[in-house]
């Protein structure tokens, strides 16, 4: 696959990225970083963490990603424009292409949306149901105004639990170990 440097990436590409496991939590844990700007070392020790649940991660597994992402995952990244490799200073982070696949990486997705965009369309609804039985339109009149809120938060709470899950981000429950 050849990449036209100045324009957008390919969905076969998209897909070959996103396809492998690593490149996804490498990823992810440059974009989470607030410097989007990584070590390979310290990126290769949270990958081998988030892989194993170990924290730290045995020795012989954060080898093994680290000579992973630098002789593999990394260069190619760097070649279709989704981060900076700067294999001699050991330093990688986000470039301009990045957000054309993270954005695929926040979708829900049974339904193509964007995380964003369904808890938006929950807190419209849950806003508009409000209002509706205010006003006392009919059949909404009669609900309890705190059932509908309970319900609504009870709903979003699950949504909230069944995204981190179905992400395996570990990486929320590493930070409160921390």
């Amino acid at each position: 696959m050849e990449t036209d440097p100045d324009g957008e990436l390919e969905a076969a590409e998209i897909h070959d990225v996103l396809r492998n496991d690593r490149r996804r939590l490498a990823l992810r844990c440059l974009r989470d970083d607030d410097s989007n700007r990584l070590s390979v070392s310290q990126l290769s020790e949270t990958v081998a963490a988030l892989e194993t649940g170990e924290d730290p991660a045995p020795r012989d597994k954060r080898q093994s990603v680290y000579v992973s992402l630098h002789q593999t995952h990394l260069p190619k990244l760097d070649r279709l424009g989704i981060v900076t490799y700067d294999s001699d200073g050991q330093f990688v982070a986000l470039a301009d292409r990045a957000e054309e696949v993270t954005v695929y990486m926040e979708v829900v997705p049974e339904y193509g949306l964007s995380w964003g965009e369904y808890y938006f369309g929950l807190g419209l609804l849950a806003g508009l149901t409000t209002v509706a039985a205010l006003v006392g339109v009919p059949g909404l009149s009669r609900i309890d105004i705190a059932a509908v809120a309970l319900g609504f938060f009870a709903f979003l709470m699950g949504s909230a639990a069944y995204q981190v899950y179905s992400q395996q981000d570990r990486i929320v429950f590493q930070r409160l170990r921390s």
